[in-house]
């Protein structure tokens, strides 16, 4: 390899050295060493002092204002009565005022729990399970059936749940009353009566009868009703009927069968209580109780259960085919009551009629089969 020389400026000539040694002299070479070891240990102290230094300055001045918030924060800055209002001294706690807000706390919880109590009764009240309102209607195949039987469904559809239509029909279930019923949307059943009928007296007596026998035999708790199908029935008589605890009566617009005139027939009423009866027909004024197969309703146990009524008849309670006709309600509420202390009078003071039997039926008029015209119309009037 190439050697490179240096050689000496004349600067370093001119230069007075210590003790008068030059610059390569051996005692400037010996004192080196010891230079260089003490120039080595001050570099090496000096990073420590260089890494103490920066963060104890910061953490002074940190805790001095520290101190100095902390001590503004203590210092009052309201006015002399304020400071004076600091009181430092311990004071026994006063019983008096405890024992009174321990009693206004106790006073408080009795009451929210009587609140609570009462909603909750209220609640319950108002989710109270309605009765059953079991409607009896017996019917049978004519001109006017399918307009008697949706006009009574139509009402039932209003009135609230639960309510149960039992439909009776003579001899066979049709196929028309069938497909009327299923589309209702009424709750019902679908009974037949297979009894002999020989008459229309007889028809009406039996159809309900049978009615009444499903009625024990399955033990429906409710109130049982006599709708038939020509009548005309407000709203308002069937929510009234869930009030009837026993036997329930009121008075009925009727239509004589002249068709001239208006007959009003059933209880008077002092409030609840039936005290006397009214009747325009002078044929049945014999009768025990002036009233009308649609003008009462009683309670279905009474069927099921006689033990809970006192009822003195151990036979069941039917409706009678061997009376004379007119006198059927009255046989039949005798056996459901024993005198006009058992009634209710529906509405209260019965002063407002609730239903209204028309004769408006047309005899001996079939029905085209399946409610269908076979054939077409004759046009009496063409379309030019």
């Amino acid at each position: 390899m190439a050697s490179i020389r240096r050689t000496l400026s004349p600067v370093y000539h001119d230069r007075h050295y210590e003790n008068g040694g030059a610059p390569f002299s051996p005692s400037s070479t010996s004192s080196s060493p010891s230079q260089k070891s003490s120039g080595k240990h001050s570099s090496s102290s000096d990073p420590k002092a260089s890494r103490r230094g920066p963060w104890r300055r910061p953490f002074y001045q940190f805790l001095a204002f520290f101190l100095i918030g902390f001590l503004l924060g203590m210092t009052p800055y309201g006015q002399i009565d304020d400071v004076n209002r600091f009181d430092f001294e311990i004071k026994p706690p006063n019983v008096e005022e405890s024992l009174k807000r321990r009693e206004e706390v106790a006073v408080d919880g009795v009451s929210f729990s009587a609140e609570s109590k009462n909603k909750k009764e209220e609640e319950e009240e108002d989710f109270a399970p309605r009765k059953l309102v079991i409607v009896v209607t017996p019917t049978y195949n004519r001109a006017m059936q399918a307009y008697y039987l949706n006009r009574v469904a139509q009402t039932l559809r209003l009135v609230e749940a639960p309510v149960l239509w039992i439909v009776v029909e003579g001899n066979a279930a049709s196929f028309e009353t069938s497909e009327i019923l299923r589309k209702t949307g009424v709750m019902y059943r679908h009974l037949v009566c297979k009894r002999n009928m020989t008459s229309v007296k007889d028809r009406g007596v039996h159809q309900r009868n049978t009615a009444l026998e499903h009625i024990e035999l399955h033990k429906l708790d409710g109130v049982v009703y006599f709708a038939d199908d020509d009548n005309i029935y407000s709203l308002e008589l069937f929510q009234s009927l869930r009030q009837i605890r026993r036997f329930g009566t009121w008075p009925v617009a009727m239509l004589a069968p002249s068709k001239n005139k208006a007959i009003l027939e059933g209880p008077v009423c002092n409030g609840s209580q039936v005290i006397g009866w009214h009747t325009n027909e002078k044929s049945k004024r014999l009768r025990r109780f002036h009233v009308d197969m649609s003008g009462f309703a009683f309670n279905s146990t009474i069927l099921w259960d006689p033990k809970r009524w006192r009822r003195p008849f151990s036979h069941p309670t039917r409706q009678l085919d061997t009376v004379k006709e007119g006198f059927q309600e009255t046989t039949f509420i005798e056996q459901v009551v024993a005198d006009e202390s058992d009634m209710e009078g529906v509405p209260p003071a019965c002063s407002r009629i609730l239903n209204w039997h028309l004769h408006l039926d047309a005899l001996d008029v079939p029905y085209p089969q399946g409610w269908v015209v076979q054939k077409n119309l004759e046009a009496l009037i063409t379309v030019k």
